[in-house]
């Protein structure tokens, strides 16, 4: 979808408009801070560019069109070759555009493009000098930047000494990764410091300081390699007429970083067809990627092709952006809703100014918990940098800071809870009711009906309403004791459908440990979870035995969370216990007891294994997009199930210990990235017959 342009109407808007984004773009180059999100620069200087083309006698000298992108900003250290930026494409159309202008100054229909990640960074100059790394320099104006070699060292991915002694500059982007990013802010606020708006900002200003009580990691991706002044004479002019794919193996070659190990790494494509493609593919992958990206570099990869081309004085004529929509923009919160889930906790939740990010129109955004709150001092009124990135719930990133008018408000937490009134436990980060699962039981008793837990057909909200109200239910446990007379004094309950929820309900006694477990709803569990602690410990005696160590032997819970599901199944004692006595499965069929806490004291126990000889035996399964025949009735809970029952283990991402991707209709970042790391896909009609002997 194309950026639409901002509209302005005359010569004074126009004035104004330079103005707004001249200042936007210093304020974003020297530090990473911006009174705009990218989105709306862009738009900025697309109203800019289009008032412009209409008025060519009126064009200021301040005007963003015709200078690199931070011309504002002042350097010191001057640049050997220019360091321009990049124009900027937005759809399809605008890039077949592109590529025929390119065809025009080549003289060649079709040329071959480098295609890679636009990496949302700073970028530097890294000058090396017989191997060793002598300078860093920021881009500044394009003709000269900041100095700023204090960070030599503390950048990963940029080596101080190369695995050859040469001499060249190593140009490429400065950012931080999402880890990178929590933790440096982690940091910041631990000495007192505002926490930064996002990754971009955090690496700005972390690169240009040069005296500070702590330290944080940025990570180094290198885009280009040019000869310097004392290169060696017959490597420069190998490096001259090298392809830039060629230019970017060397690089790595010399152990500088780049996309190459990535999820995302650089490719050749010989058609612009093929771009396109790899743009599909590139931006499907967006989401789940460790690091920030806001599009996708073209480039033509022939030296000849680039020198025919040439360069504008703001821009390479043989390179494109091609954006994507933004997934960051800058809103205003306006106040601070307290919901209570099923558990008791009590979540934050963010009401926004409406926004548009990536096509939806955000209202909402995450917030965590009153610690987190705390640490990023977010106040009532604040403008705040929202981040939504694919299918990922939208949360807010920070306050900018410099935005504020001193007119923002603390936000106030709850003294007691907001949904029952009792009292709160703020012993943890996540604050919850006193009174637990018993302050939102309707909730807490709908999910457990629910399809992928106890399946109790009959049983939603409604009708958990009415049973709780007529006192015939406090526990999940007193749903095994209803009667027929029970539910056919209630409102329209009729003879039929009461036989048809008893009958449900005597159906869910029956179901596997797994599905208990995952109805009880403990915190740090999911239905993935409960399938493994259920498969590893068999029965639920053998669960509630277990301690913090033995908890740890499950594949996916580590030392922080074992703690908390002990501590959990302690609290559920008599809830289990009730339903034991209600005649509620608690085995796992198929499992295993474990060997006994004193046999598997030495560590060595595996964790649980799935069911052995099945026709997935050992393989990791993922499964994506809209399933078809005989799979189109089941849930992704009990497809996943389906995969352990044939000996293979569920997965929710594709990795390279992938072993199979089952892609249905609508299938997009995990198919592409399936097929990026060369791992095997199946179409739902295939996996079937795969498993056909399971399906009944």
């Amino acid at each position: 979808m194309t950026t639409p342009a901002a509209v302005i109407v005359d010569a004074a808007a126009y004035a104004q408009a330079v103005e707004d984004a001249v200042r936007a773009a210093a304020a974003y180059y020297e530090g990473g801070t911006s009174p705009l999100d990218d989105d709306t620069y862009d738009r900025l200087v697309r109203g800019i560019a289009d008032w412009e083309a209409e008025h060519p006698d009126g064009i200021l000298p301040d005007s963003p069109t015709g200078k690199v992108a931070g011309g504002a900003v002042e350097g010191d250290v001057p640049h050997t070759v220019p360091m321009l930026s990049l124009d900027n494409v937005f759809s399809a159309e605008e890039f077949t555009t592109w590529t025929a202008s390119l065809a025009r100054r080549t003289g060649r229909e079709a040329t071959r493009f480098s295609v890679g990640p636009k990496l949302d960074g700073l970028a530097i100059a890294a000058r090396y000098s017989e191997g060793r790394l002598s300078r860093l320099i920021t881009r500044g104006d394009g003709t000269a930047g900041e100095d700023v070699s204090h960070a030599i060292g503390t950048v990963e991915g940029l080596p101080e000494r190369l695995k050859e002694p040469v001499t060249l500059e190593v140009r490429g982007e400065v950012l931080m990764t999402s880890a990178q990013f929590e933790h440096a802010n982690e940091v910041r606020t631990g000495h007192g410091g505002q926490p930064f708006a996002n990754p971009r900002n955090a690496a700005a200003g972390t690169l240009r300081a040069k005296e500070r009580a702590y330290t944080v990691p940025m990570t180094f991706f290198g885009y280009g390699l040019l000869p310097l002044p004392g290169t060696d004479g017959a490597l420069a002019e190998r490096m001259r007429g090298m392809a830039h794919s060629d230019l970017m193996a060397l690089a790595a070659d010399l152990g500088v970083h780049t996309s190459a190990r990535t999820a995302v790494p650089d490719t050749v494509a010989e058609t612009p067809e093929e771009v396109l493609v790899r743009v599909r593919e590139i931006a499907a992958l967006r989401a789940e990627l460790p690091f920030g990206i806001d599009g996708i570099v073209v480039k033509a990869d022939l030296a000849a092709d680039r020198e025919a081309a040439g360069s504008g004085s703001r821009a390479p004529r043989w390179a494109i952006a091609y954006k994507l929509p933004a997934v960051e923009k800058i809103t205003r919160l306006l106040e601070v809703e307290w919901n209570v889930g099923r558990t008791g906790i009590i979540a934050p939740r963010g009401v926004l100014e409406p926004v548009v990010i990536d096509g939806s129109t955000i209202t909402y955004a995450t917030l965590h918990n009153p610690a987190d709150i705390t640490r990023r001092d977010l106040r009532l009124g604040d403008h705040v940098m929202v981040h939504r990135a694919g299918d990922v719930i939208p949360r807010i990133e920070a306050p900018v800071a410099h935005l504020r008018t001193g007119e923002e408000q603390p936000i106030v937490f709850p003294a007691q809870c907001p949904r029952c009134g009792s009292d709160i436990d703020t012993g943890e980060e996540r604050w919850r009711c006193a009174q637990g699962r018993n302050c939102h039981l309707v909730a807490s008793l709908a999910y457990a009906a629910g399809r992928d837990q106890l399946d109790i057909e009959g049983l939603g909200a409604t009708r958990v309403v009415q049973l709780v109200e007529a006192g015939l239910v406090t526990d999940l446990a007193d749903l095994f004791t209803l009667r027929r007379e029970h539910l056919l004094a209630l409102e329209r309950m009729g003879e039929t459908s009461t036989d048809n929820l008893l009958a449900a309900i005597a159906r869910a006694k029956e179901q596997p440990l797994s599905r208990v477990l995952c109805a009880l709803g403990v915190r740090g569990t999911g239905r993935s979870m409960s399938r493994r602690i259920a498969r590893y410990f068999a029965t639920m005696d053998h669960i509630r035995a277990a301690d913090a160590d033995a908890m740890q032997r499950v594949e996916g819970i580590g030392s922080e969370k074992a703690p908390s599901i002990v501590a959990e199944m302690a609290e559920l004692a008599p809830l289990i216990d009730k339903l034991t006595a209600a005649g509620v499965n608690m085995t796992e069929p198929g499992a295993t007891p474990p060997p006994s806490a004193d046999a598997a004291s030495d560590g060595d126990v595996p964790a649980a294994a799935p069911p052995a000889g099945g026709p997935l035996q050992g393989m990791a399964v993922v499964v994506t997009g809209a399933m078809t025949g005989i799979l189109e009735k089941l849930s992704r809970n009990e497809m996943n199930e389906l995969i352990e029952r044939a000996g293979g283990r569920s997965s929710s991402s594709v990795s390279k210990k992938t072993t199979l991707v089952v892609a249905g209709e609508g299938a997009g970042s995990k198919r592409a990235k399936a097929e990026q790391l060369g791992v095997r896909l199946t179409t739902p009609d295939e996996f079937a017959a795969m498993i056909g002997e399971l399906l009944g």
